[in-house]
């Protein structure tokens, strides 16, 4: 970063002038609570609105067949009903419209916004069909790796997508308990997606395809690097993970970086999770320098004071105490100003965004509405955890505190200010917020239960009786107010949740299995076994003993057993087979005829233990012992069995081949369609065998077992350029091997050809392929798609 950017302006100074506009603002606001004089303009508002959303029906709807309207919530049938009853324009036109309002600060009345909203409306209609067509419980692309790199593809930021999925996955691994891991992730992606819309928002129509792709790569690095702040700023220091000795540290650092421009060094960090923020540090400096190199100067001034604004008011409402009684209204409201307003001004600095006054105060008069409404919906979480805001503080203390707003009332003061001072009462921004206000009470009621929720109006609403009579009637009878991107947030954390279970069960499994495997992999002795074969006994068990990932035989056992339906003990000798002849095709590998390796699994290598005759033995041994397992599996079909030892034959003699042009391709220049053929058959051969040995024992289709094999294939090829890639970045002790060994002998691979960027963007086509691959399949795919998911994020 550079350490000597100078401010043209002191962020303390920016934040008290902020403070000053704020407290202008509620002032407005106060005055129209305490007069009430928003109510007769308001409720006229509500009366003209719900027109269009009470609709009586007529006698013939009564006896027409209707298509029954699915639950919001299922999201592709949804869908599908509200492009079936011609609904899904008008409700993606108040979704955009309402992004464009609420993140984009845009005027719905100009027409340059309502014809973009119009093409944007256009071209989610599309997307959202077409997401629909098939699977109805398909998880947003955001989660759907493949879908979001297909999607990364057409719009040429294929680097930048990866960077981005490693980054998710560093910080879904660094989530500590005590956070809500979802909504953590959540924040980090809406984030990512609100930047990328305001820099699409900015470009020109008839921009180039490249320079499109540029902007949105910056738009992708800058996205994360500022939404990196939510979970790791906001939500760790509202959070009871860090001390308050921790907190106290964390936030002095934070300051001193917004106030100097430089991040500081942690330091000497007394508490016990130096790990932690260790991470922390790292990640927030590096998208802290992000953020300072790509801004021009202008705009990196405004994005230090806007965020010295956002954090500044933060510190504040965090430092209250709901046992506290005195604070005024000026304490409670003008900091919820300040972070709303601010959060989103650092949006637009961000991304060096062109100044805009009019922008400037629709978003500084609008940020209070969208916050006041997220914190009536968490208010009973708000007050469980002890915090204070106008909600929380008015349940706590209103019968004390008869001058204190009810924030309730200051919200429709707010949606009355917003249509008419600010938006010049206009139509469309008046039917977009009543939609979005009476859609947010209606999921609260939905949530708490009509009991819970009429008692809390109760409280909130005694003051204003005759404008909640009326919105109250709209809650119970007003449709069609219903939002895509409070769908697709439910989705998305519904589907973050899901991917975390589905997770924690492949893990379960992987454990389980490999426990099961390596418990019965070692070479029992006999009595009265030959001298000249008890060393060959004990050299194979060294290798098996091995700290190996045991993926082939762990990969057998869940198809096997999860998919299948067989008898985990039954299929014991099948396990067996398939880690005896790995484990003979990396004693081979290793050989100094051929890879001449010196470590296998953490461990010497066979032949520098012993000799070179003893490793050959030893692994024509264990293919021995891996066919004899194969004849001992009783329990099934003799047919079957008879079958799977001819493929398992036939797939050795082609690793043989494999392993023959990988030795004869040495220190030459191989083309990638070269490189893929050595590649299938040196390794995904073996995880075709492993998937395909337990379908033949099951006697499955043809057909799925093609499908299989063509995962395989795909997912093989991506473990491989995995492997390249920890070759070149990886870490020894972390591998259990040597790294650079491809580079040192002069070998061909898939970074040697392709480059660093390029070979992991064949990868992740290589993941795309095999995942697509999965959707021929007729039964549960998760532990596959989870295990694609190892293979190219793992570090060992």
């Amino acid at each position: 970063m550079n350490a000597h950017y100078i401010y043209h302006a002191e962020p303390e100074t920016s934040y008290r002038l902020a403070e000053e506009k704020a407290a202008q603002y509620f002032s407005t606001l106060d005055a129209q609570v305490k007069n009430q004089s928003f109510l007769p303009i308001l409720t006229h508002d509500i009366q003209l609105w719900k027109r269009s959303h009470i609709t009586q029906p007529s006698l013939l709807s009564l006896f027409s067949k209707k298509k029954k309207r699915p639950d919001s919530r299922d999201y592709g049938r949804y869908i599908q009903w509200l492009n079936y009853t011609g609904k899904l324009e008008d409700y993606l036109d108040r979704s955009v419209s309402y992004i464009y309002m609420r993140d984009l600060g845009k005027a719905l009345d100009s027409l340059e916004t309502k014809t973009r909203i119009q093409r944007i409306v256009a071209d989610v209609k599309r997307y959202v069909l077409q997401l629909t067509t098939g699977d109805g419980d398909k998880p947003p692309a955001m989660v759907d790796l493949a879908e979001l790199y297909r999607w990364s593809q057409k719009l040429g930021i294929e680097a930048s997508t990866i960077w981005l999925i490693d980054k998710l996955k560093g910080v879904a691994a660094h989530i500590p308990e005590g956070m809500n891991a979802e909504h953590a992730q959540r924040k980090l992606i809406k984030i990512v997606i609100g930047v990328m819309m305001h820099v699409y928002e900015e470009l020109d129509v008839d921009v180039s395809h490249a320079v499109r792709a540029q902007k949105l790569s910056e738009a992708i690095r800058l996205g994360y690097s500022y939404g990196l702040t939510y979970p790791f700023i906001d939500d760790l220091l509202d959070s009871y993970v860090l001390t308050p000795q921790e907190k106290e540290q964390y936030s002095h650092m934070i300051r001193s970086a917004l106030l100097t421009g430089i991040v500081p060094e942690i330091g000497l960090w007394t508490g016990s999770n130096h790990e932690l923020i260790q991470y922390i540090h790292a990640e927030l400096k590096e998208a802290f320098e992000t953020i300072a190199n790509i801004q021009n100067e202008e705009s990196k001034q405004i994005f230090f004071e806007q965020s010295y604004v956002f954090f500044q008011a933060q510190e504040q409402d965090r430092a209250k105490n709901l046992a506290y009684p005195s604070y005024t209204n000026e304490d409670l409201y003008i900091p919820v100003i300040l972070k709303s307003s601010s959060s989103r001004q650092i949006i637009r600095s961000v991304i060096a965004a062109s100044v805009d006054d009019g922008f400037d105060h629709r978003t500084f008069c609008y940020g209070i509405y969208n916050q006041l409404a997220d914190d009536f919906a968490d208010m009973f979480d708000d007050m469980d955890n002890g915090a204070v805001t106008p909600y929380t503080y008015y349940l706590k203390y209103r019968h004390q505190r008869p001058d204190l707003i009810n924030p309730f009332e200051l919200y429709w003061a707010v949606i009355h200010h917003l249509i008419h001072g600010v938006h010049h009462s206009d139509s469309s921004t008046r039917e977009v917020i009543l939609d979005r206000a009476i859609n947010g009470l209606k999921r609260c009621k939905e949530r708490l239960g009509t009991e819970k929720y009429n008692e809390i109006m109760d409280i909130f609403a005694s003051g204003i009786p005759a404008l909640n009579k009326l919105v109250q009637q709209m809650v119970q009878k007003a449709d069609d107010v219903d939002f895509l991107d409070k769908l697709l947030r439910d989705q998305l954390v519904t589907a973050l949740r899901h991917d975390q279970k589905e997770k924690d069960e492949f893990l379960d499994t992987v454990h389980k299995a490999r426990d099961q495997i390596n418990s019965v992999l070692k070479i029992a002795k006999e009595d009265d076994i030959s001298p000249m074969k008890e060393p060959l006994i004990d050299a194979a068990n060294y290798c098996l003993e091995g700290d190996g990932k045991r993926l082939r035989p762990i990969l057998s056992w869940a198809i096997a057993v999860n998919a299948y339906g067989l008898n985990a003990s039954e299929i014991i000798p099948l396990l067996r087979s398939i880690e005896y002849m790995h484990t003979a095709s990396l004693i081979f590998d290793d050989l100094p005829s051929q890879d001449n390796a010196s470590i296998r699994r953490g461990r010497p290598t066979l032949h520098q233990v012993h000799n070179i005759a003893t490793a050959e033995l030893t692994g024509l041994f264990l293919i021995q012992k891996a066919i004899k397992e194969q004849s001992s599996l009783k329990s099934f079909d003799p047919k079957a069995v008879l079958d799977l030892m001819q493929y398992s034959a036939h797939k050795t003699e082609e690793m043989c081949m494999g392993q023959a042009m990988d030795l004869d391709s040495k220190g030459k220049a191989l083309n990638l369609d070269q490189l893929n053929m050595i590649c299938f058959y040196k390794t995904g051969i073996a995880f075709e065998a492993s998937l395909v040995m337990p379908a033949i024992l099951a006697q499955i289709s043809g057909e799925e077992i093609e499908t299989l094999k063509k995962y395989a294939y795909h997912a093989g090829i991506a473990f491989q350029i995995k492997d390249d890639l920890l070759d070149l970045e990886g870490d020894t002790h972390v591998l259990g091997k040597p790294v650079g060994q491809d580079a040192h002998n002069n070998n061909s691979n898939f970074v040697s050809i392709l480059g660093r960027e390029g070979a992991r963007k064949e990868m992740w086509e290589h993941y795309c392929l095999a995942m697509e691959a999965l959707k021929g399949m007729p039964r549960n795919i998760a532990f596959l798609r989870h295990l694609l998911n190892y293979f190219v994020n793992r570090d060992r």
